[in-house]
């Protein structure tokens, strides 16, 4: 089997297509979009990732048994994911430490 050539053009549109996702990266880390900010994040991140993977790696090219690995990776960290949002949204907010310092020396002046 031989292997495929890339050409270099390819890797230059890849390597500023990275660059943009990086300051794309650094312009949404100093904004404030609410909760919508690690869905933003994490976007920004698969999508440099999978070009990392497509085309730095060959993934692109490779056979079918290397496109398997690389598509049960990413379902394996849809798992990951989905697990940790779940856990996260079942969770209580905790009153803050200064809420809680306040009741406490409250409840000791009136004792």
């Amino acid at each position: 089997m031989s292997e495929h050539i890339v050409s270099p053009k390819i890797y230059v549109v890849i390597l500023l297509a990275l660059m943009l996702g990086t300051f794309l990266t650094v312009f949404a880390a100093t904004r404030d979009f609410g909760p919508m900010n690690i869905v933003i994040a994490l976007g920004i991140a698969t999508i440099k990732a999978t070009l990392v993977i497509l085309f730095f790696m060959h993934g692109k090219y490779s056979s079918r048994r290397t496109k398997l690995v690389i598509v049960s990776g990413f379902f394996w960290l849809a798992i990951m994911l989905g697990l940790t949002i779940a856990d996260y949204s079942t969770r209580h907010a905790e009153p803050s430490r200064s809420l809680l310092e306040e009741s406490t020396s409250l409840r000791l002046l009136h004792s």
